[in-house]
């Protein structure tokens, strides 16, 4: 499904301010011993900090798989549940270094790279925390819809920890809303 008028001038403008932007925030390190295979497959945005390009959707998700070229897809997908309307981007991402470090590189829009890092990741991959090249783009991220609470206000700690703003987190709905909305 294409992305709605609306939202295709603020991802332009974002991957046009993000172009370059592959980094990690100060102070921040990427999961070492990362395993892509395992990694892959589809994750439930639980929270994250506003932006425009997510702005009034809920039921998001995040599906990843491999490309023919050695890269990963990116299925980013949500609802505005007040209009009942789906939207949907596809992008392709690469690691930055090497294959074992969580830091990659996101692209939705031609040459316009983001920098797409796993700061905390589950032993068993089953949650994650998030960010992009600063501490303005930061997703809890689940293998199911819903996150064990405690689960939740750890990651949020861990990410207080590393000065991003957790005041700014808004939870997602992943709610029974979402159902008729699951692929």
């Amino acid at each position: 499904m294409p992305l709605w008028p609306d939202r295709i001038v603020p991802l332009l403008l974002t991957a046009t301010l993000l172009g370059g932007c592959t980094g990690t925030p100060k102070g921040t390190q990427p999961v070492t011993g990362f395993e892509l295979e395992r990694y892959l497959g589809e994750w439930y945005e639980i929270a994250r900090f506003d932006h425009s390009f997510e702005r009034g959707l809920d039921c998001v998700t995040a599906d990843y798989s491999l490309r023919e070229d050695g890269g990963v897809r990116v299925i980013n997908r949500g609802v505005n549940l007040a209009a009942g309307e789906v939207d949907q981007a596809e992008g392709r991402a690469y690691f930055v270094r090497e294959e074992d470090v969580a830091h990659l590189k996101v692209s939705f829009f031609g040459p316009f790279f983001g920098g797409y890092n796993v700061l905390v990741l589950d032993d068993d991959y089953r949650w994650a925390l998030v960010s992009g090249p600063t501490r303005d783009y930061l997703w809890i991220l689940a293998r199911d819809p819903e996150l064990d609470p405690e689960v939740h206000r750890e990651l949020v700690e861990q990410a207080d920890r590393m000065a991003f703003p957790v005041e700014e987190f808004i939870e997602v709905d992943q709610g029974e809303r979402c159902e008729p909305w699951r692929q």
